[in-house]
């Protein structure tokens, strides 16, 4: 019963530039009875988080025109919108080098796309959740 609790009172927030993808994951975290916000571009996410927006989860692409995922979560964290907040990398980025740059930005899980079915994804989100509470 505690897992249906952590998932129905969990915000996730996806931050993609791709709508397919957007989409695709906004329904399977909804249907898995998630809070769910999108945003298109990292200048559309900082906005909603400047605006008040505090979620649970935030779910990060790091591909993304203007504003890189990496870009995004520097400024997210200079300016304290990230506190308490778990960061969950999904991105086809999956060199050494991205994997240690998101873990040096301090992100709780990296996953990469290409790896991982919709749903698993959502698995191994409320895996990270239940390991925090």
């Amino acid at each position: 019963m505690k897992e249906e609790q952590t998932k129905k009172n969990s915000n996730v927030f996806l931050i993609d530039d791709d709508e397919f993808l957007l989409d695709m994951y906004a329904l399977k975290f909804k249907n898995a009875g998630f809070g769910v916000e999108v945003a298109r571009s990292g200048e559309e996410a900082l906005s909603k988080l400047k605006g008040g927006y505090s979620p649970d989860v935030l779910l990060l692409d790091l591909v993304m025109p203007q504003i890189s995922g990496f870009e995004f979560l520097e400024m997210a964290k200079k300016q304290g919108f990230l506190s308490g907040v778990l960061v969950v990398v999904l991105s086809n980025l999956g060199q050494k080098e991205d994997i240690e740059k998101g873990e040096r930005l301090g992100v709780d899980d990296y996953i990469i796309k290409a790896n991982f079915t919709p749903s698993e994804v959502v698995e191994k989100v409320n895996s990270v959740l239940k390991n925090r509470i």
